[in-house]
C-alpha cells in the first residue's frame, strides 16, 4: 500500500467531486476508514455453483496484516470493509482467532451502505501487530452479465452441444458481484487459493495451477487451484465447461513456461492449429516488455462464451479461431487480419493491468493504452515497422476526444475510452520524439521490472517515463490524458517558409514536432519559422498524433491526417 499521503491526497479529491457521487461511490472506489489501515495477504475462497438455479453460495477466508502505530491506525475502534453486490446475500462473518462473544457476527448487525458492509473490529481481536483472517459466509443469485465483458458479471451459458458454460466477467464493476472482498485495485491479495464445486460432469478451470479435485457423492467435485503470484481481484475466475486440455512447453526468457489451453470439446483440432499464434505473441511480448511476469502460475488460454479478457494466467478466449477482431480489422487497413486481436491484446495485459496494475480505475490509461500499444509493437516484430505504423495510424478513426482519458478518483469511475486507440497514439507519438527504438524498447522493459507485480499511479508512470528517457512529458501527458483533444498545430503557408505554433493546447505547451525529410524542430505557443528547401513543402510526420490547423489556403499539398 502507498504512503498515508498519496491516500490524504485521494480523500481530498473525493471531497471535490463529492457532488457529483454518492457515499457509496466514495466506499466502493475510494481507500477510506474502512480499507486503508489493513493490507491484505491472502484469499481462500470457496464456491459452489447450482447451474440449474443460476445460484452460488460459499464462503471467503481474507488474511491481512495489520500494523499498530502507524498512520493507518487513527481511530480506536477500526472500521472493516467488506464488499459484497447485491442480490447476494452476506449471512455472517467469523473473526478467526477472537475469542469474544463477537468472534461470530451476523450480517444483520452489520452497516451497509450501497453494497460495503462495515463492521466495527473488537478491540479484543486485533490490537498488535500480525496476520489476522476472518471468514465471510454468503450465497444468493448473482447479477447476470447482460453483455459480457462489458456489462459483466456471471454468465451462464449452453455450449454447443447442450452442456453448462460458465464463467464471470466483472472488470470495472468489481469481483464483488460474485464474492466478498476487499474490492480496490489499489490492494491485491499476495496469493490465492480457489476451491469451485460443481457438476461432476464438467470440469472447472481457474487461474494458477490446479491443484487438485474432490468427488463427492452428491455427483459434483471441488477443484482447487492455485495462484502464487500478487492478482487483481477481477481477475480471478473460474471457467466452468465440457473442458479439454492441450498443453505445450514454451521456451521464454525465464525459462521454460507452461502453455495449457483449454477448449470445448469438439474444438480441439481448431485450437491446435490456431493458437499456434501463442509461441510467436510471446517472442514479440517479451522482447518489447521483457520476461512474462507470472512463470511460476504458467499461461492459459481458456475458451469462453464472451470475446475475451485478460484475466492474469488463464485468458478468456472467445474470438472463434479466427485472426481479428471477430473477423473484422479494427484499424481499417488490412494490417489487423494477419493475426488474432485477443490473442495479443488480451495476453498485453498480462505486462499492462496484471503484472504493473493502475491503484484507481480512473488511471486505466495504464492498462488500456500501453496493452492497445502492444498490438503495434506486435506487429512491428513481426511485420515491420511501416506496417505497425499503419495500423497505428488506422486505429485513430475510432477516436471521439469526447472527455479526458483520466476519470474522476476514488468513485470507481473510468475517463473516455480513448484510452484504447488515443492512448496507444500518445505512446506512438512519444516513440517518435524518442527517434530510438532501443531506448524506447528498454524503457518498457525497465518499467515492467521496477513495477514488477506492483499497483501506480499516474504520477508515477509519468515520471518514470520522463526520467528513464531524459524527456520532460508533464505537459505532453497532461494534453493527451487531461483534457481531451490533441494538441493542435496552426500553420500558415509563405512563398518560401511556413511558421507553426502550438494552439488550443495547456499553458506552455513546448512538445517538439516533426516535418518529413527536415527533421524535429522546437515548438511552443509562439510563431516559429521554417523555410522551404529543395525537399519542398514541409510535412508533419504522419506518426505524429497532432491536429492541423490550416491558417492559409491549400497549397503545395500539405498533408492532413
Amino acid at each position: 500500500m502507498k504512503s498515508i499521503v498519496i491516500l490524504l491526497l485521494q480523500f481530498v479529491f473525493v471531497g471535490v467531486v463529492s457532488a457529483q457521487f454518492s457515499q457509496a461511490d466514495s466506499l466502493r472506489g475510494g481507500i477510506g476508514e474502512g480499507r486503508y489501515w489493513w493490507d491484505l495477504i491472502h484469499y481462500d475462497l470457496n464456491v459452489t455453483f447450482d447451474i440449474d438455479k443460476k445460484e452460488i453460495q460459499g464462503f471467503n477466508t481474507i488474511t491481512f496484516e495489520y500494523e499498530a502505530g502507524t498512520p493507518r491506525h487513527q481511530v480506536e475502534a477500526e472500521i472493516f470493509q467488506i464488499d459484497l453486490q447485491q442480490p447476494l446475500v452476506l449471512d455472517s462473518i467469523r473473526l478467526l482467532g477472537c475469542s469474544s462473544s463477537n468472534a461470530f457476527i451476523i450480517g444483520s448487525s452489520i452497516n451497509r451502505i450501497g453494497n460495503a458492509y462495515l463492521l466495527n473490529v473488537p478491540s479484543d481481536w486485533i490490537s498488535t501487530s500480525g496476520t489476522y483472517s476472518l471468514t465471510v459466509f454468503y450465497h444468493g443469485k448473482p447479477r447476470e452479465a447482460v453483455n459480457p465483458p462489458w456489462d459483466g458479471g456471471l454468465v451462464w451459458e449452453k455450449d454447443a452441444n447442450g452442456k453448462p458454460w460458465v464463467t464471470v466477467a466483472c472488470q470495472g464493476l468489481g469481483a464483488s458481484v460474485w464474492f466478498p472482498c476487499k474490492d480496490s485495485q489499489v490492494d491485491e491479495p499476495k496469493s490465492v487459493n480457489m476451491h469451485y464445486t460443481c457438476d461432476s460432469k464438467l470440469m472447472c478451470v481457474s487461474n494458477g495451477r490446479f491443484v487438485d479435485r474432490k468427488e463427492h457423492k452428491n455427483g459434483t467435485s471441488t477443484y482447487s487451484w492455485e495462484v502464487l503470484n500478487p492478482i487483481n481481484n477481477y481477475n480471478m475466475i473460474p471457467y466452468i465447461g465440457d473442458y479439454v486440455n492441450l498443453h505445450e512447453h514454451y521456451a521464454g526468457e525465464k525459462g521454460i513456461l507452461e502453455l495449457d489451453y483449454w477448449v470445448l470439446r469438439g474444438n480441439e483440432e481448431k485450437a491446435k492449429a490456431h493458437f499456434k499464434e501463442v509461441p510467436r505473441m510471446l517472442e514479440a511480448l517479451e522482447y518489447w516488455f521483457g520476461p512474462y511476469p507470472f512463470y511460476e502460475d504458467g499461461y492459459k488460454l481458456v475458451e469462453a462464451p464472451h470475446l475475451g479478457m485478460e484475466h492474469q494466467s488463464a485468458i478468456a478466449y472467445g474470438n472463434n479461431f479466427q485472426n481479428g477482431y471477430f473477423g473484422k480489422d479494427l484499424s481499417g487497413t488490412g494490417e489487423g487480419l494477419k493475426w488474432d486481436f485477443i490473442i495479443v491484446h488480451e495476453s498485453g495485459h498480462e505486462w499492462y493491468g496484471n503484472n504493473i496494475t493502475s491503484e484507481d480505475i480512473a488511471d486505466m490509461w495504464i492498462h488500456e493504452s500501453f496493452t492497445n500499444y502492444s498490438e503495434t509493437l506486435f506487429m512491428d516484430y513481426w511485420f515491420g515497422t511501416e506496417a505497425a505504423n499503419t495500423y497505428c495510424k488506422g486505429l485513430r478513426k475510432k477516436i471521439v476526444n469526447d472527455i479526458p482519458i483520466i476519470g474522476p478518483y476514488g468513485v470507481n469511475k473510468e475517463g473516455s475510452g480513448d484510452m484504447y486507440y488515443k492512448g496507444a497514439n500518445m505512446l506512438h507519438t512519444i516513440r517518435q520524439l524518442v527517434s530510438n527504438d532501443s531506448v524506447f524498447r528498454l524503457m518498457l522493459r525497465e518499467m515492467n521490472t521496477k513495477f514488477y507485480h506492483q499497483t501506480v499511479t499516474t504520477d508515477e508512470i509519468e515520471h518514470f517515463m520522463s526520467d528513464y528517457l531524459k524527456m520532460d512529458l508533464s505537459l505532453v501527458f497532461d494534453q493527451y490524458l487531461r483534457t481531451k483533444n490533441p494538441p493542435t498545430l496552426e500553420v500558415k503557408y509563405y512563398r518560401n517558409h511556413i511558421k507553426y505554433r502550438w494552439v488550443d493546447c495547456v499553458k506552455w505547451f513546448d512538445m517538439p514536432i516533426y516535418f518529413d525529410q527536415y527533421g524535429k524542430f522546437t515548438a511552443t505557443s509562439k510563431w516559429k519559422k521554417l523555410a522551404y528547401t529543395g525537399f519542398g513543402v514541409p510535412v508533419v510526420n504522419a506518426n505524429l498524433y497532432v491536429r492541423l490547423k490550416r491558417a492559409a489556403p491549400k497549397s503545395n499539398g500539405l498533408r492532413v491526417e
